[in-house]
């Protein structure tokens, strides 16, 4: 069994920038209930402030085929990075009476760079969680639920430990939840530490004690995942959502976003780099990257925006014009990127694109899983072609072949999205800085070019 270690000295640095008195039950689902100390939310303050109410209600007056439904009109989509209709997964689930009950796997890696959203909700507020797992699994039949949990979210483990045995001992966990007829428990898994866990299949891998390999799809993890049975594969805020949506309806719900878009629900968005306040908001999904910006301080002092990431290190770059497009799934996807999980990066005019990219190709290539060669050689190689730009030793074909790159590593080529996620900042960097990186060409090299 798993070591859950005491009172943790680590805390997390960076808060939810929103006072108690803007955040309100009918508009901030996720971040109402969190005091303002940033203390971790027990079982009976949670229960004070309606905690399990939508679970318990699902559970005694809706069939699982009335969760699901509600998830897809409501369109709520995951929050960790693909935008998948929740719904719509839970809708592709393999069940029948001839069928064995499967499993709901709660991705709680978060290993994308940049991210940070899913550790305060974790850390201070386990009981959404759970509570969410309970109505997925409900609308699923499944029969476990497991928390696959980055091994360093040391305060996260052990807020959830406390979490699963408080929910176990009231009775909304294990035999007969809440009187319902329904069984459910949840167990906590820490991984080792790997990027590559993002991948649903790889994840489940991982858990079954295998090495973290992507599998061939099909069968996907509804039909057969882990143990060969069907599963399904959710991100923490994803499930976070769904007490939310089954307590106060579909129409509250899409409203939450105020016409900013048509996706449903808040999203936790977020800021870090050189900016005055780094952190988080929960704020309707849809709003506009300046005003996310604005919340934070803009940038610091002697700085000036050159370009942001919009969901993480495997999203394309922005310029600072797009500023003012809604941060929603469909309009960053317009604009040659991805939402992702919703926080911003910025880069300063101060700093080398080429660099930045050095440094996060070094991350993709370290975390490749090594299983199909464009991505296991590939990525490596991408990494030494910018280490000779940045040392100006770069050769007069070394871009033409990082362009080669960002073709040869794309979807359909590899085995996973792994190597086309590191390739999407690479181009967008190569399109808008292209300047950056011919500098790096060494100048004997262009002797006799031209």
């Amino acid at each position: 069994m798993m070591a859950i270690p005491g009172e943790s000295r680590l805390r997390y640095h960076c808060q939810l920038r929103q006072s108690a008195g803007e955040r309100r039950a009918d508009t901030h689902p996720l971040t109402w209930r969190l005091r303002e100390d940033g203390a971790r939310i027990g079982l009976d303050e949670y229960r004070e402030k309606d905690g399990y109410e939508a679970a318990i209600r699902t559970l005694e007056k809706c069939t699982p085929g009335d969760v699901i439904g509600t998830m897809k009109e409501a369109n709520v989509r995951g929050r960790g990075g693909g935008g998948f209709s929740a719904g719509l997964k839970w809708s592709l689930t393999q069940v029948g009476d001839h069928l064995p009950r499967g499993y709901l796997i709660c991705n709680a890696d978060e290993m994308e760079p940049g991210t940070f959203k899913d550790r305060l909700l974790l850390e201070q507020l386990p009981h959404l969680l759970i509570e969410g797992m309970i109505i997925a699994a409900y609308a699923n039949r499944s029969c476990y639920g497991y928390i696959f949990l980055r091994s360093e979210y040391v305060e996260a483990a052990r807020s959830l430990a406390l979490a699963i045995g408080e929910a176990r001992e009231a009775g909304l966990l294990g035999k007969d939840v809440a009187g319902s007829g329904f069984d459910f428990d949840i167990a906590l898994h820490t991984g080792a530490g790997r990027y590559i866990c993002g991948e649903e299949t790889a994840l489940i891998n991982s858990l079954e004690g295998k090495r973290a390999n992507p599998r061939a799809k099909p069968p996907f993890p509804g039909q057969s995942g882990a143990w060969g049975k069907p599963t399904v594969v959710n991100n923490v805020e994803t499930l976070c959502n769904a007490p939310g949506v089954m307590q106060h309806g579909v129409d509250w719900y899409r409203g939450l976003s105020g016409g900013r878009s048509e996706d449903g629900g808040t999203k936790l968005y977020g800021v870090s780099g050189l900016v005055e306040r780094p952190g988080l908001w929960e704020l309707p999904i849809g709003t506009r990257g300046r005003e996310i910006l604005d919340r934070a301080g803009g940038m610091r002092e002697g700085h000036t925006l050159k370009a942001w990431l919009p969901g993480g290190g495997s999203t394309g770059f922005l310029l600072p014009e797009h500023l003012d497009l809604p941060m929603d799934f469909d309009t960053i996807g317009q604009y040659g990127s991805r939402l992702g999980t919703g926080l911003i990066a910025v880069v300063s005019r101060r700093q080398s694109i080429v660099s930045l990219m050095r440094n996060l190709e070094q991350f993709f290539a370290r975390e490749s899983c090594g299983w199909c060669t464009p991505c296991r050689d590939g990525l490596p190689w991408t990494v030494k072609i910018l280490q000779a730009l940045e040392r100006g030793e770069g050769k007069p074909d070394y871009i033409e072949i990082l362009e080669q790159h960002t073709v040869g590593l794309n979807p359909a080529r590899t085995f996973c999205a792994h190597a086309p996620g590191a390739m999407m900042p690479l181009e967008s960097a190569l399109r808008h800085f292209r300047a950056e990186f011919e500098a790096g060409i060494a100048q004997a090299s262009l002797e006799g070019v031209g």
